[in-house]
């Protein structure tokens, strides 16, 4: 597996990976599908020398994405990204996510971001251990903010300070 940049060319295997968890699940609250443009301007948001977008590549084909992602348009937040690791469903379990995750806290100070946070649906088993395996600590729970599927739920907070 090869953790790089993503690329332009990359997009429909991101939104092949992330649109059924819009679609089918909690993992994320998101509720629709983005469109192509609305993916490429996502990528565009994502500079690469400050919240970039990485994809695992496993002979030429996107298994899994993550990126940091602003945590506020204000200035004094700039120090704070969230973390998003997504893995197919075909590849669940065989180490890419912890690999994507890991390589996130690795460059992250390197675009200037010290303070790394994660929201995460609170019966999302599998994410909360991957998390805490690199380092984040619960810090709370947002109960019953979110809604879906039928389904109101609670997100947990995780973070990771990098320069405590």
């Amino acid at each position: 597996m090869v953790i790089r940049l993503a690329e332009p060319a990359d997009l429909p295997a991101i939104a092949a990976i992330y649109d059924p968890e819009v679609l089918g699940s909690t993992v994320t609250l998101e509720t629709v599908v983005r469109s192509p443009e609305e993916y490429r301007a996502w990528l565009r948001a994502h500079p690469p020398a400050r919240h970039p977008v990485f994809v695992a590549d496993v002979a030429g084909q996107v298994v899994g994405w993550a990126s940091l992602t602003a945590f506020s348009p204000r200035p004094g937040y700039d120090r704070c990204a969230e973390v998003s690791v997504y893995i197919h469903a075909a590849h669940r379990g065989c180490g890419h996510g912890r690999a994507l995750l890991q390589h996130l806290v690795a460059v992250a100070p390197s675009c200037g971001v010290l303070h790394l946070l994660a929201r995460i649906e609170g019966s999302a088993k599998p994410s909360l251990a991957l998390h805490a395996a690199a380092g984040f600590e619960r810090v709370g729970t947002l109960r019953r903010v979110g809604e879906k599927l039928g389904r109101v739920v609670d997100v947990v907070l995780m973070e990771r300070v990098l320069d405590a």
